[in-house]
């Protein structure tokens, strides 16, 4: 059985100040596509997942805020490791491309390691 898709279709029909999330694999660890424009993550609110996440910018520009105080900027090809339970947001997304990330959930920790 194949598993193959296109990480950029319909990627052009994402409405303004919206996300979307789309799972592309599922096994021991979860695969995403995330799909954002001008979305912001409401300034009450964290992230606080059970799993680490590896995330990659593919299109466009984002800024990620973590409880810590630190502001990370990301630009097409730029990627992050953010370890489970570490409180974060998303406090900008480019509207103009519209952004793509892939992002993957689950116990990365022995897998990706810190250079």
């Amino acid at each position: 059985m194949k598993i193959a898709g296109n990480l950029f279709e319909s990627a052009k029909t994402l409405n303004a100040e919206s996300e979307a999330f789309d799972t592309l694999f599922e096994g021991a660890v979860r695969i995403e596509r995330i799909l954002s424009s001008g979305h912001t993550t409401p300034e009450d609110q964290w992230y606080d997942q059970d799993l680490d996440e590896w995330v990659m910018l593919i299109q466009g520009s984002a800024r990620l805020f973590f409880a810590d105080n630190e502001e990370v900027t990301l630009e097409a090809g730029d990627y992050i490791f953010i370890p489970a339970h570490q409180k974060h947001r998303v406090s900008y997304t480019s509207s103009q491309p519209s952004c793509i990330w892939l992002a993957v959930h689950g116990q990365l920790k022995n897998i990706f390691s810190q250079k």
